[in-house]
């Protein structure tokens, strides 16, 4: 009968441990999912080519080419999140750095820490590289304007359902004159969530 009893727990055991494993299935990357209904993947693309198409629409576009004669050259900075949950900001920088140059309508350099990177490199390469291949010092593009901004949200809650709203703004600043040549909002991620009832 013990062993009867021990099969029995060993095979409740393999059962449970079965029913444990998680199922994967692969998906296209631009598939839309909301699982949890949390800031994820398809609000960072809407909000990156939401403020893109805004930046680059905007009046101070027009101006600085006429008066320069050459595309604008812009430096993303810091995203700050001061939403009520954990969202990794830099991948919001870099979808926006990555939609500014894929636009064709303004120049985009390295980020601070990218530069110092690239500059001990160029150091070696005084030392260690022929002089007709050593890049020079000192012929760095200087940016005109920084992107910087903020992820904030607005939460609604009565019982099991509540309401999501994020609010993504931006501003571009002229690093010379640090005035805001540009601000903006993306406003449109909103998001209705209805949790089960817990039953005990």
């Amino acid at each position: 009968m013990k062993k009867l009893l021990s099969f029995a727990a060993v095979i409740s055991l393999f059962s449970f441990i079965a029913c444990a494993t998680p199922k994967v299935q692969r998906i296209k990357a631009d598939t839309q999912t909301d699982i949890s209904g949390y800031w994820n993947d398809t609000d960072v693309k809407i909000v990156a080519g939401d403020l893109i198409d805004q930046i680059t629409n905007a009046p101070w576009y027009k101006e600085f080419v006429k008066e320069n004669g050459r595309k604008p050259v812009v430096i993303v900075g810091t995203f700050r999140n001061k939403s009520d949950e954990h969202i990794d900001t830099t991948i919001i920088s870099k979808k926006l750095e990555i939609a500014l140059v894929n636009s064709g309508k303004v120049k985009s350099v390295a980020s601070s820490k990218e530069r110092s990177e690239v500059r001990e490199e160029r150091d070696e390469q005084q030392v260690n590289a022929s002089l007709e291949t050593a890049k020079n010092i000192g012929n760095e593009t200087a940016a005109d304007f920084m992107l910087q901004g903020d992820v904030k949200t607005i939460v609604d809650t009565d019982g099991q359902t509540s309401t999501r709203t994020y609010y993504v703004s931006a501003e571009l600043v002229n690093i010379e004159t640090t005035d805001k040549v540009w601000l903006g909002e993306n406003d449109t991620i909103k998001k209705s969530i209805k949790r089960p009832k817990v039953r005990f």
